[in-house]
């Protein structure tokens, strides 16, 4: 182990673009997309036949078949077969969360390089059957004998045929994000056309960074795709003010589709190093991971399933010894509109802080205009794993090209999670 604590650099990432569910990628599987990702980085940064220490990564929506998703992406890919796959998950967090894990071994001198990456796909989601009908399956390989196999069938209930259908509702609570994130709007009165205005914003900053060129390099053209189709250039807040809510139908309802992320199939990856090994290769460092966190919230007991980001944010801050506003860039996931209003509307409350954050004040605003200056979740989509990959490899392009500074990620998750991470320019 190498004396001391590293620098961990952020050498940069791509990813496929985002298409929405069982439009462009509708016959992918994970497997597909995480292979192409890697397959991506490696073309972009000359890593064919290169073993990298490990490679960490996952996907929330999998079939049982893919418990060693991210190992069978590596032997896909161009990379040495020597290269550890690490599967894990943590919901929407998931890829950011690789890529804290490798920055951690990374500091420590375990290891000397690391790629963190996800993906998901509703396409493809996994379809269930009841478990009487599962047991009946179960019973006929079992036994021996065509005559013997169909007796596992007597008595079969044609209710027993109909599958379970894909499910993204809290356990605990039975509701789904967006019924959750219409509770949180209304605990901290997000109006409706605040939500708009913020998606909005984050088409209009997107499709800016298309027309520019800024996202030539972070995107690789996957089966003929080589632009995220959920992105809408020509998006009109009048139409949007026009659309039925999706959560809530009485009045109190406020997210709609247009204020809220679309199911989402994608993969995106992360490329860490010291700087010796980077350098060894000639790679470039855009930018250094120096702090980063997880925390989570009781959100069954009604702390708000998406709030737990302002919890990770005020404990990274805290430790990096810096305050709310002490950075050039604010990327904030965009699961929603809501969202992110009501975290920035805790932040700025003076109970809230002191009651879940422990602070005497409020930790106060930020410059709304440092925030998703090229557009965020709203606009490109959210497959979930793969959301924190992409917003790492964009912040670290995004200090690149300043030159200087320090940015502040923060990412929610299902389960009442938080991750949030700080990167500063090379």
């Amino acid at each position: 182990m190498t004396a001391g604590i590293r620098r961990v650099a952020v050498v940069g990432g791509v990813r496929i673009p985002f298409c929405r569910s069982n439009t462009l990628y509708a016959d992918l599987t994970n497997l597909d997309m995480q292979t192409a990702v890697l397959d991506g980085l490696v073309d972009k940064y000359g890593l064919e036949g290169v073993h990298i220490d490990e490679a960490v990564g996952g996907a929330v929506v999998t079939h049982s078949k893919d418990w060693n998703l991210a190992r069978e992406a590596v032997i896909g890919s161009k990379l040495a077969p020597t290269t550890p796959g690490i599967t894990m998950i943590q919901a929407c967090g998931t890829s950011l969360q690789a890529a804290m894990g490798i920055a951690g071994k990374i500091a420590l001198g375990e290891i000397e390089c690391g790629i963190g990456f996800g993906s998901d796909t509703t396409s493809d989601a996994p379809i269930v059957f009841s478990k009487k009908f599962s047991k009946r399956l179960v019973s006929m390989t079992q036994r021996k004998g065509i005559w013997n196999k169909m007796k596992a069938f007597k008595g079969l209930s044609p209710r027993e045929l109909a599958p379970l259908p894909p499910s993204v509702a809290e356990p605990r609570t039975g509701l789904n994000m967006g019924q959750h994130c219409e509770l949180m709007a209304q605990r901290w009165h997000i109006a409706r056309e605040d939500q708009d205005e913020l998606a909005y914003k984050s088409h209009m900053n997107a499709a800016a960074a298309y027309r520019d060129g800024y996202m030539d390099d972070l995107l690789v053209p996957c089966t003929g795709v080589f632009r995220d189709n959920n992105l809408r250039d020509d998006i009109e807040l009048e139409k949007m003010a026009t659309l039925r809510t999706a959560f809530e139908r009485s009045e109190r309802g406020t997210l709609t589709a247009a204020n809220s992320t679309p199911m989402t199939d994608g993969a995106a990856a992360v490329l860490l190093a010291s700087e010796d090994w980077a350098r060894e290769r000639g790679l470039p460092i855009l930018a250094y991971l120096t702090h980063y966190q997880t925390a989570a919230n009781n959100f069954v007991d009604g702390d708000g399933l998406l709030m737990a980001p302002t919890i990770a944010v005020s404990k990274l801050i805290d430790r990096a010894g810096l305050t709310l506003q002490d950075f050039d860039f604010y990327e904030i996931h965009e699961a929603f509109a809501a969202q992110v209003l009501s975290t920035l509307a805790a932040w700025n409350d003076a109970e809230y802080c002191k009651e879940q954050l422990g602070k005497d004040q409020p930790l106060g605003e930020i410059d709304r205009d440092k925030m998703n200056v090229k557009g965020s979740s709203l606009a490109f989509g959210h497959p979930f794993a793969a959301t924190g990959a992409r917003i790492a490899a964009h912040t670290a392009k995004l200090l690149s090209e300043k030159g200087s500074g320090r940015a502040l990620i923060s990412i929610c998750t299902a389960g009442g999670m938080g991750v949030a991470a700080i990167m500063e320019a090379a």
